[in-house]
Parts: C-alpha cells; sequence; structure tokens
C-alpha cells in the first residue's frame, strides 16, 4: 500500500531544514561517483544558507517538502518563466530538483511525488515539464523514461571544475487527462 503524502510549499520558517535536506539528499546520491574536492566546493556554494534563501524567495520559484504521516521524506524544486535555468518559455515548467531521502526510497514515492508535480504544472497551464538529469545517472533517466519523459538535448553541469553533461528530458503535459 503507497503512503499518503501531503505537500507544503516552503516559506522563509523552512529554511534551514530545506539547507539540510537539500545538502543530505544530494550527498546520498553523488557523493560517490565525484572528485571528493570538486564535489566539496560544490556543496559549499550550491547549497548555501543565503543562496537557497534567495532562490526561496524567488517569485517563480517554488520548494516543497513531502511529507508520508508526519515524516519528511522528500523535496522538490520547480522553476518557471525566468527562474527557468535553461529554456524560459511561458508554457514551459522545470523541475530543477526532486530528491527522496534514502531511508525512503524504493517505495514508489518518485512515481506519486512526479504525478503531483505534472499535475501541478497542468494546474499553471503549461505545455511541458522538463529537467536535467545527469547522464550517468541511468537508474534516474530510467525512472524519467517510464514517467513519460523524453531526451531532448543536453547542456553543460559543473560539480566544483568537473564539468559533466545532463540529459534535458520532457513530458508534454497534453498527454495527461485531468
Amino acid at each position: 500500500m503507497k503512503p499518503h503524502l501531503t505537500y507544503i510549499k516552503c516559506d522563509e520558517s523552512h529554511l534551514d531544514q530545506l539547507v539540510e535536506i537539500s545538502k543530505a539528499t544530494f550527498i546520498s546520491a553523488f557523493q560517490e561517483q565525484n572528485n571528493p574536492d570538486d564535489f566539496n566546493t560544490y556543496i559549499q556554494q550550491a547549497f548555501k544558507r543565503e543562496k537557497l534563501h534567495r532562490e526561496l524567495l524567488h517569485p517563480d520559484t517554488g520548494f516543497y517538502f513531502v511529507y508520508a504521516d508526519a515524516l519528511l521524506v522528500a523535496y522538490f524544486k520547480l522553476n518557471s518563466l525566468d527562474a527557468q535555468t535553461d529554456l524560459k518559455f511561458l508554457e514551459s515548467m522545470e523541475l530543477e530538483r526532486i530528491y527522496v531521502l534514502q531511508d525512503f526510497q524504493g517505495k514508489q514515492l518518485g512515481e506519486q511525488i512526479l504525478q503531483k508535480i505534472k499535475s501541478m504544472a497542468k494546474a499553471q497551464r503549461k505545455t511541458f515539464l522538463w529537467l536535467g538529469v545527469w547522464e550517468r545517472n541511468t537508474r534516474a533517466i530510467q525512472f524519467y523514461q517510464r514517467q513519460g519523459f523524453e531526451k531532448f538535448g543536453t547542456h553543460p553541469y559543473f560539480i566544483g571544475s568537473d564539468e559533466q553533461t545532463d540529459w534535458l528530458m520532457r513530458f508534454e503535459l497534453s498527454t495527461l487527462y485531468v
């Protein structure tokens, strides 16, 4: 049985918890595959309290906590309009981050969360949802493909000074029946 999930849009009162979950999930997901110096540099820059605070206040960005019962199990970040990193179309929404805490992985939470995100994008009259995923993260790529995303390009992504490649993937929201 799938757990019932609830979603809370983060505000400034969630900042410290957002910094903590951002670091914890990224470290858990990628530390092993990266050069320690580059990785530590990235963590210090990408998840600085001040940086996340600025992002949290951006009117076209939304961070959301995901709870199963009363437990925080995941978070995601959505960008619209000028907050998007690559594409800046009125009709698109970027899923910049979606991370499930390690203890809750393998419980099909990602599918439920992604369905919620697709519904949120469609409710905002977006025609497609897009994201970037590391080309070496085959598990995530396969997950997104199973969820209907298709590769449409690539872009560089830096972990410290290490230039990596992300696949750009998109989901056509017109395929949803809401």
